[in-house]
């Protein structure tokens, strides 16, 4: 018998990193180790799931990184099909629900790690459960949707939403022969750009041949006698469809850890502290989707899904609960996507951000090559970079352009997690070949050009 029992909510990224990192320092012997998962995959990379329907992955299993049995031979009882439906804290137990069997049971635990991941949201809008309309959070989803395709009657796909999610899909049909329109909310598609920089990514998507409508509030699905999707309606129009994608975004799952009165955040996320335990709770920890994490530039919580953030906080939670120590300080919000060849790539904050944190700040916008001009295959690429008033530190930086340009913006992560300003930032000492980048990288010259901003602004 074991000295403790550790009991994992989740077995995906966060909760099998936690787990696997925990029995790497503490023996079976030492803790005894139970993850429960819903699903029918471990392990997996959601992120992966538009380029496996896309067909870039050719296969399902790729996206797998541990199977359940990989688990279950490092000791490790992972039970499959298996829904924790009640956390009860004084207790120190959990309620699991067998999906197969129907079978209810407690299992007790001395320390808890909640890695229940996001869902995706799904406005209650009528049709919205309708045959042919998919969300893409799991590798079920993903399956599903391949088989709708096969199934649709015809060759039209609207998709709702038009952020990382929703772009990513977009070319997934496309390359499927759908004729795909996108339906957005916003002012311009990519919400986490800044609208002049989102209006790049429309135009791409225009000359892809993916037709992206804007300002665009979808008010019901309609069906047809069979009950299977028709078309999606707005205020303002009807657009057929033979299959409908949803990419609206996710928000945390956190209906368990509400209803065991475990703190959340003001976006829904769990709280935690630097070590990844739940405020106030010391035999609590989470991390991944459900959490929310402090963002360095601003200042504040946000909520972040992101595959990165949750293998680190597993690795965080998982050294911690098997007696070794980690902190997850905080994030400066870097992402990058794809819409066939336009790369498109964020690091930390919008104008709008800035403003709603109370930050006066200027903007600088370049346009450039990914290689020296002369060089074969140079390819545009716009920057925008925002530094703060007076200071020039900088606050964030949003790049849109064929080859080479997504990557880029590790550059200024790296900045930002630093605390640079953008002058600091001119005297980089990046790597330089034509065949690479021109002599001055096209992040060095928007930097540049935020020093005068900066200096003009001051004046």
């Amino acid at each position: 018998m074991a000295d403790e029992r550790l009991v994992v909510i989740g077995g995906d990224a966060t909760g099998m990193s936690a787990a696997s990192q925990a029995r790497r320092l503490k023996g079976p012997d030492e803790l005894d180790i139970v993850a429960f998962e819903r699903g029918h995959f471990s392990s997996y990379s959601a992120c992966g799931i538009p380029y496996w329907v896309g067909g870039d992955v050719s296969d399902r299993d790729d996206l797998i990184a541990r199977t359940p049995e990989e688990h279950r031979a490092r000791a490790i009882d992972l039970r499959m099909r298996t829904e924790v439906t009640e956390i009860d804290v004084a207790g120190q137990r959990v309620r699991a629900l067998d999906r197969d069997s129907g079978e209810t049971y407690w299992t007790d635990f001395d320390k808890l790690v909640i890695a229940t991941g996001a869902r995706p949201v799904r406005p209650a809008l009528p049709g919205m459960d309708a045959a042919g309309v998919h969300g893409v959070q799991t590798l079920d989803d993903g399956q599903a949707l391949l088989d709708s395709l096969g199934r649709a009657p015809g060759r039209r796909a609207v998709v709702v939403g038009a952020g990382y999610i929703g772009v990513e899909m977009a070319e997934a049909l496309l390359k499927h022969g759908f004729e795909v329109t996108v339906l957005n909310r916003g002012e311009q598609p990519m919400a986490t750009l800044d609208p002049d920089m989102g209006r790049l990514v429309h135009d791409a998507m225009d000359g892809l041949g993916i037709t992206t409508v804007n300002r665009a509030e979808v008010t019901k699905i309609l069906t047809g006698a069979d009950g299977r999707v028709t078309a999606v309606a707005t205020d303002d129009a009807s657009y057929p469809a033979d299959v409908v994608v949803l990419g609206i975004g996710v928000a945390p799952e956190t209906a368990l850890a509400r209803a065991a009165g475990l703190p959340v955040g003001p976006h829904g996320g769990l709280l935690t502290d630097l070590s990844m335990r739940v405020v106030g709770h010391d035999t609590i920890w989470a991390g991944g989707d459900c959490v929310e994490v402090l963002d360095l530039v601003a200042g504040r919580t946000r909520h972040i899904a992101l595959g990165t953030h949750a293998n680190k906080h597993g690795q965080i939670i998982g050294s911690n609960v098997g007696g070794g120590y980690g902190t997850f300080p905080g994030v400066v919000g870097t992402a990058v996507s794809k819409v066939c060849d336009l790369e498109i790539a964020r690091t930390g904050l919008r104008e709008k951000d800035a403003r709603a944190v109370g930050l006066r700040y200027v903007t600088a916008t370049i346009e450039s090559t990914g290689r020296a001009g002369y060089y074969p295959g140079a390819m545009p690429m716009t920057v925008k970079m925002l530094a703060e008033y007076r200071t020039g530190r900088l606050l964030g930086v949003q790049i849109v352009g064929r080859e080479g340009a997504a990557k880029r913006v590790d550059i200024a992560a790296v900045a930002l997690t630093a605390g640079m300003t953008v002058e600091q930032m001119t005297a980089l000492d990046l790597g330089y070949a034509p065949p690479f980048s021109p002599v001055w990288d096209p992040v060095l010259v928007a930097a540049r050009k935020a020093v005068q901003a900066v200096r003009a602004a001051g004046v």
